[in-house]
């Protein structure tokens, strides 16, 4: 069971404002059509209760048969118009309410396109996003909850004014004299019980109902993680990227029992124990402190209509005006409850929004240089990745300048990533500086540097839009120029086989049409993209691991085609691809241990770069 953390009303009134405002930000007309619609539902009753009461009061009484006809038409009348109106307006406000969890979700994926990349890249921001979405998707705790809360407090609220205009006359109309004891009924005594029997019946039952669901709430984190189980297990552990597996190792079994072990929701677990017990109790003592109150409303109200304070049509008025006021109260209390509940999930909710960006953005312009002009140097760089004591690198020294190919090999772990991302400014180094022709680069806006590099990640990702649009990384492009680098990165046969060109589809999942593109095929296309962006530094990650042999001759037969005038940064396991690159900066243990040329370092028995090449290169004899 979660740690029990006091909430106060303060906390919770700052926090239910502040995410209610960016909501408001998000979609204000959400909060228009639900107050319509909350208007309209609230005051409903009221006009059927009024009306209803009139007539009953006519033909108990005066027996007008002209009014009791614009009586019974008014009633019909106004339940029928109230009923249209009602569903329009449902309808208008299921219109608005199309796109809340698109909304919410654009509130969080914004946040994590805002954040520093070392915090996006950290584990510890997916967990507290991932708690953030199972406190959501379980029980519809946190940021999803306040359109709902808005529209119950705004019913509740109408609804009690509209309950009070029509209760005041229970306790104006007196009862005639002569009466005896019932008479009583009238006195400033009596009438302040019942008000406080009212008041205390809707104050227990709501904090009955209250309690049972803070019950529920501190079961967050057995609930967060059953739902991940019940989600990864039932669904995602059948997608089609898994089916091959599944087919031949009959993984089901595993998912199927970690599926009923992991029992957090149906019979005889924790929440079927607690709705069986403390909670089927608290909800059942919550509905009879209400339906004791209803008895006692429905004993005073008939007493003093007995009595002749007003006639039996008015009975009907009073008692459903003080069932609805008992409604508006109680639902009024449970939602200051429920709002004291969800208080905890929105401090997780605002812990994730609240990641603070503490990389320094920088405000020196890159300079835009025709010729290319640029030379990065890294001094004595040492990094540590958050949280680890480990350096990834230490006292990295090393300078490459325009036009170089550089290739940066070496064993798993030793630092060759940790290096690239280090070069495009996703992590600032923890000692040391990179200088880009002599400033250190964070003196340079952030945007404007990582403008310089094109990078093809090792697990980049396309998209399922157009060809062209993927190549662009946009939806406005040069033809001509996709063109042209689809050409460059080996696409150009396959490109001619596409059925509408740059405008086809890649995969299936927003078009029957698309294309299916192998793993290979992607590569190239995300080759292309690099190529597009024209940026002086381009980098490659393992460009070639799911290329044919063919084709991966073909790349490197064309690579200073392909690179022109731009210095290049190739990384690789295969050291024979390393050979028409001009240094090649050998990595072991996060130190750069050798540098020089693929002739220089192959001569060196002694070192690292003779041991690789030659684990490799007997294969190939």
């Amino acid at each position: 069971m979660e740690q029990k953390s006091k909430v106060s009303w303060k906390e919770t009134l700052q926090l239910h404002r502040r995410a209610f405002l960016i909501f408001w930000k998000q979609n204000p007309k959400v909060f228009l059509s639900r107050s319509v619609y909350a208007l309209v539902k609230a005051l409903t009753p009221y006009v059927s209760i009024y009306l209803s009461a009139l007539l009953v009061n006519e033909l108990a009484g005066g027996r007008d048969i002209e009014r009791i006809i614009v009586l019974a038409a008014a009633v019909v009348v106004s339940t029928l118009g109230l009923t249209v109106l009602s569903e329009c307006i449902k309808h208008w406000d299921w219109y608005e309410n199309a796109a809340l969890g698109q909304n919410e979700e654009k509130i969080y994926v914004e946040k994590m396109l805002d954040m520093d990349f070392v915090d996006m890249d950290n584990q510890k921001t997916h967990d507290l996003y991932s708690q953030v979405q199972q406190n959501q998707n379980w029980s519809g705790w946190g940021l999803i909850s306040i359109p709902g809360y808005f529209e119950t407090g705004l019913r509740c609220m109408i609804s009690i004014c509209g309950a009070v205009t029509l209760t005041a006359g229970l306790f104006l109309k007196k009862i005639p004299d002569g009466k005896g004891m019932l008479m009583l009924l009238d006195s400033p005594l009596c009438i302040l019980a019942v008000l406080a029997l009212m008041i205390a019946a809707m104050l227990l039952s709501s904090s009955l109902a209250t309690k049972a669901g803070r019950y529920g709430a501190e079961y967050a984190e057995q609930a967060r993680f059953g739902n991940r189980v019940f989600w990864f297990f039932l669904y995602e552990l059948y997608e089609n990227n898994r089916a091959l597996d599944m087919r031949m190792y009959n993984q089901q079994d595993i998912g199927s029992r970690y599926f009923t072990s992991n029992n957090m929701f149906g019979a005889g677990s924790g929440f079927d124990r607690l709705n069986r017990g403390k909670v089927g109790v608290l909800q059942s003592l919550s509905s009879m402190v209400s339906a004791v109150f209803s008895g006692a409303v429905y004993l005073f109200v008939c007493l003093k209509s007995w009595a002749g304070a007003f006639g039996v049509g008015s009975v009907t008025q009073y008692v459903g005006a003080i069932t609805e006021l008992s409604s508006g109260m109680g639902g009024l209390f449970g939602l200051l409850g429920n709002m004291q509940n969800n208080t905890k999930f929105l401090r997780t909710t605002f812990e994730f929004l609240d990641i603070p960006n503490n990389m320094y953005q920088g405000s020196l312009t890159v300079e835009k240089r025709s010729d290319r002009r640029y030379e990065i140097e890294f001094r004595d760089v040492s990094f540590k990745y958050p949280g680890s004591e480990e350096w990834a690198l230490k006292n990295v020294s090393f300078t490459f300048r325009v036009g170089e190919r550089l290739a940066v090999v070496g064993e798993n772990g030793s630092g060759k990533t940790t290096f690239i991302k280090l070069l495009c400014r996703l992590y600032d180094p923890t000692e040391g500086e990179i200088l880009l022709n002599g400033i250190d680069i964070r003196k340079y806006d952030y945007k404007e540097y990582m403008s310089i590099f094109s990078v093809v990640f090792q697990d980049f990702q396309l998209l399922s839009y157009g060809l062209g649009e993927n190549v662009a990384a946009g939806q406005r492009y040069d033809e001509e120029l996709v063109k042209k680098c689809l050409k460059e990165a080996n696409f150009g046969k396959r490109l001619e086989e596409m059925p509408e060109g740059l405008d086809t589809k890649l995969y299936k999942d927003f078009d029957d049409k698309g294309v299916e593109i192998s793993s290979g095929e992607a590569q190239k296309i995300a080759l292309a993209r690099a190529l597009y962006k024209d940026a002086p530094f381009i980098i490659l990650d393992e460009p070639t691991a799911a290329l044919d042999p063919l084709a991966e001759q073909e790349v490197y037969e064309n690579f200073n085609k392909i690179v022109s005038d731009r210095t290049a940064v190739y990384i690789s396991h295969r050291l024979s691809s390393c050979r028409f690159c001009d240094v090649i900066a050998v990595f072991d243990h996060g130190n750069i241990v050798q540098h020089g040329s693929h002739e220089e370092l192959v001569k060196r028995e002694e070192g690292k770069y003779y041991k690789l090449w030659y684990a490799q290169a007997q294969y190939y004899v």
